[in-house]
């Protein structure tokens, strides 16, 4: 594999991170996306420190995580890959936006927004590229309470 189709590979990669939430695509994409097991930090954004947890307890969570909202639009830009054999490092600008439903809201903001970067690492395995860490660093948020309880061990992608 040449180094330009392992750096689109590795894009594109990110695009079906982002539409694991966005398509509520929880059960076939994880798969297409993850590591069989994977690192996982968010604590910028949900305060529960790094963690490294098998693919399938993690599929459940992520729909969980993701059912309190009723549209969410992760867009990731400006990416910069690296690769160094078999692995690789991907840092992108992420804007996350959440919507939750008017009752939610009640009369106030229907929208959680999380700007901020992603710093994530990928294998390449025999099906491909997959994330083995993803990092996210909030640099900013608007209406953070609307994220709302989040499941037990929970860690959503994109915050």
């Amino acid at each position: 594999m040449t180094t330009l189709a392992d750096r689109l590979d590795l894009i594109e990669l990110m695009g079906r991170y982002a539409d694991i939430a966005d398509l509520k695509g929880f059960t076939r994409l994880p798969s297409l996306v993850y590591a069989d097991e994977v690192t996982l930090d968010f604590s910028s954004v949900i305060g529960l420190p790094p963690m490294t947890v098998p693919l399938d307890a993690y599929v459940h969570v992520l729909d969980q995580a993701f059912a309190p909202f009723s549209a969410t639009h992760h867009t990731v830009t400006g990416h910069v890959v690296e690769i160094d054999g078999d692995r690789a490092t991907l840092h992108a600008h992420v804007r996350a936006e959440h919507w939750v439903p008017g009752e939610r809201a009640d009369g106030g903001p229907d929208r959680w927004l999380v700007v901020g970067f992603y710093d994530n690492e990928a294998v390449r395995t025999p099906d491909g590229w997959r994330l083995s860490s993803v990092k996210l660093t909030a640099t900013h948020q608007e209406n953070a309470h609307l994220a709302g309880e989040l499941p037990s061990a929970a860690v959503p992608p994109g915050g």
